[in-house]
């Protein structure tokens, strides 16, 4: 495997002089930030064979760190491991986010698929149901990691790219097969759960109304005070940890909207009625061990220190972060080494089992690491 990165910043041409990946069919071209139809153009005429798959981001993560309006282009040339690409659109399945994960799955399974990354739409796409899709139709040794595209902070459109089509409510995803290839991912938070435990009362999919028997957005403007002036961003400082008794992990959902008119509140996932449910919170220390807890998961199922590194991380994380971003990804690096490749991207929901003993579920306030290496 070869890697190679361009960090762009939009104010000058694009030069892909430098770039030494060979156009191949199993050369893929990893895209972070703002892609417009001239620099797409531009990545199609140079690399004909390759696969694209990108989205829309709330903050790019490069080799160096942490950026903004930034576009990050990783290029990867597979040598051991082939590469397949399907994408569809959320409207051609009549709204069934379960049916599109299933679709995709189907498009790309063989006996020697190893693994399904994947990239959604973070705002028209219920990420749970999509990766229920997924399930449905792979068998329990091929998981499936990757995220929901970002929009800042802003909440009103996300695209995901692909070298043929971009837009929103599309899901694109590739599959990477062969016996060559070794994975590893961990997915870690560092929140803490605080307040009272409450039940889920009345929800429908991602949209919580009332949490025991009270109206929800009530009971999250009793927690924020003056914060409730910046909903929904404000929100994401304040997840929602949901705790399921036929499961054994708890998971986080991360505040996308609030309607005032019925005190509804809208999360980057399924919230099912009956569920026990905390508000959480964070300090930045504990957000940055939770990466590294995230990396080592990673390191651990891996004999040498992986080739490259997808990062995906909440949008939330780095709202509390702020400045301090870059020390999550410091900690990433340090963990897995100076020679693994890292890209990546602040996002509105993370894909990934909790780490090698799981089956791969939709995150939420997590740091979320994919990592690839050939033998």
């Amino acid at each position: 495997m070869k890697t190679e990165q361009l960090v762009w910043n939009g104010q000058e041409s694009l030069d892909l002089s430098s770039v030494s990946i060979i156009d191949t069919p199993n050369t893929v071209l990893m895209i972070y930030g703002l892609l417009n139809e001239h620099v797409s153009t531009l990545l199609k005429q140079h690399f004909p064979q390759s696969h694209m798959i990108g989205c829309s981001t709330s903050g790019e993560i490069s080799n160096d760190g942490v950026m903004d309006n930034s576009l990050i282009i990783t290029f990867v040339q597979f040598e051991k491991t082939s590469i397949r690409k399907s994408a569809r659109y959320l409207i051609d399945f009549q709204g069934s986010c379960k049916a599109l994960g299933s679709a995709l799955a189907s498009d790309l399974l063989s006996e020697d698929l190893r693994h399904i990354f994947v990239l959604s739409d973070g705002l028209q796409v219920d990420g749970t149901y999509l990766v229920d899709g997924f399930k449905s139709v792979l068998p329990d040794h091929i998981k499936v990691t990757g995220g929901l595209a970002g929009d800042c902070v802003n909440f009103a459109e996300t695209q995901v790219y692909t070298e043929n089509t971009r837009g929103s409510g599309l899901v694109a995803a590739i599959g990477l097969y062969g016996n060559d290839l070794e994975i590893s991912y961990g997915s870690r938070g560092g929140w803490c759960s605080f307040g009272m435990e409450r039940k889920v009362t009345r929800s429908e999919g991602n949209v919580l109304f009332e949490l025991d028997n009270q109206n929800a957005l009530e009971v999250y403007h009793s927690y924020l005070g003056d914060l409730t002036k910046e909903l929904p961003s404000s929100g994401l400082r304040f997840p929602l940890e949901i705790s399921d008794q036929e499961k054994d992990t708890k998971l986080v959902r991360t505040l996308l909207a609030t309607d005032d008119n019925n005190g509804s509140i809208t999360f980057a996932g399924h919230i099912p009625t009956g569920v026990s449910a905390k508000l959480m919170r964070a300090n930045v220390d504990s957000l940055i061990d939770g990466a590294q807890d995230a990396a080592k998961l990673c390191r651990d199922f891996v004999q040498d220190s992986p080739q490259i590194a997808i990062l995906i991380s909440c949008v939330g994380r780095k709202l509390l972060l702020k400045q301090l971003a870059d020390d999550e990804v410091d900690a990433v690096r340090e963990e897995l080494g100076e020679q693994t490749m890292l890209c990546g991207f602040y996002s509105y929901g993370e894909i990934a089992p909790l780490d090698n003993q799981h089956n791969s579920e939709l995150h939420n306030q997590t740091m979320t690491i994919t990592a690839f290496s050939e033998k």
